[in-house]
């Protein structure tokens, strides 16, 4: 039944892929063709997406900072695209694009901190708390997979994943602001605070599972397959599908990457 589920999922995030592949196919082609680098396109996707959301959800207006995150979170697609087509995937490529939406998830949620503890805004210190509790083991999810594949282990899967973490906090924060309707928000964070807990710690203990099968290459001595293959991991990756582009990162965005 799990594995259903699974298969589901990615099928439906491959006809996600497809479906906004070609929407953005063109605006891609043309930064191409006017000498836009595709790690370029990751940059500004993740200033925009920073800039959403630390100048707009610390002053109460929620939906505006959603809408403009929103509108450069497909950078993340159209970096890959143009990666892909211009021949240019790289490490480097998943590298930055990987680390870069680090920057971008923290500064999502740290806006969230920032409009509770406004108190012209969400004006709670209580949820604020709960927001970077949320924001803090939403980074630990992403850190316990890349640790464990630089360790030739697995670490994915989990309650939480990155691209659950996005949609559902995003998604909510647009209607709870549009509705007037605060809880709706509220209980999402509380929710994702809790499970992306448990996500660290089913990791962990899948982690631990897999040392104890396996004794004899538990010590850290022990060459890892993966750096002798030269595949190392992905900077904090975390994710269920491959990242949109250049990315091959373990974490990423809605286009059938690994996400946290």
């Amino acid at each position: 039944m799990v594995a259903r589920l699974d298969y589901d999922r990615v099928a439906m995030l491959n006809r996600f892929r497809q479906f906004w592949t070609r929407l953005i196919k063109p605006i891609a082609d043309l930064l191409l063709r006017l000498g836009v680098s595709p790690d370029a396109v990751t940059l500004v996707g993740t200033i925009g997406v920073s800039a959403g959301a630390l100048i707009f959800f610390p002053r109460g207006q929620v939906w505006i900072g959603v809408v403009v995150i929103t509108l450069f979170v497909f950078s993340d697609l159209i970096d890959g695209y143009m990666a892909r087509t211009s021949g240019k995937s790289s490490k480097w490529g998943s590298y930055l694009d990987s680390t870069l939406d680090r920057l971008g998830d923290g500064a999502i949620f740290g806006g969230l901190v920032l409009y509770y503890a406004n108190s012209d805004a969400g004006d709670s210190t209580p949820m604020a708390a709960v927001t970077l509790w949320a924001l803090v083991m939403g980074a630990t999810t992403s850190y316990a997979r890349a640790k464990a594949e630089s360790l030739g282990l697995q670490a994915s899967g989990g309650l939480a994943e990155r691209a659950d973490r996005l949609v559902l906090v995003l998604v909510t924060g647009f209607f709870s602001d549009v509705l007037d309707l605060p809880i709706l928000l509220q209980i999402v964070v509380w929710y994702l605070a809790i499970a992306s807990t448990i996500t660290v710690v089913q990791r962990s203990l899948s982690v631990r599972k897999q040392v104890l099968a396996d004794p004899a290459n538990a010590g850290l001595d022990t060459p890892n397959p993966a750096s002798s293959n030269d595949s190392g991991t992905t900077a904090a990756g975390d994710s269920s599908t491959t990242a949109p582009g250049d990315s091959g990162t373990a974490d990423s965005g809605p286009d059938g990457s690994p996400s946290a």
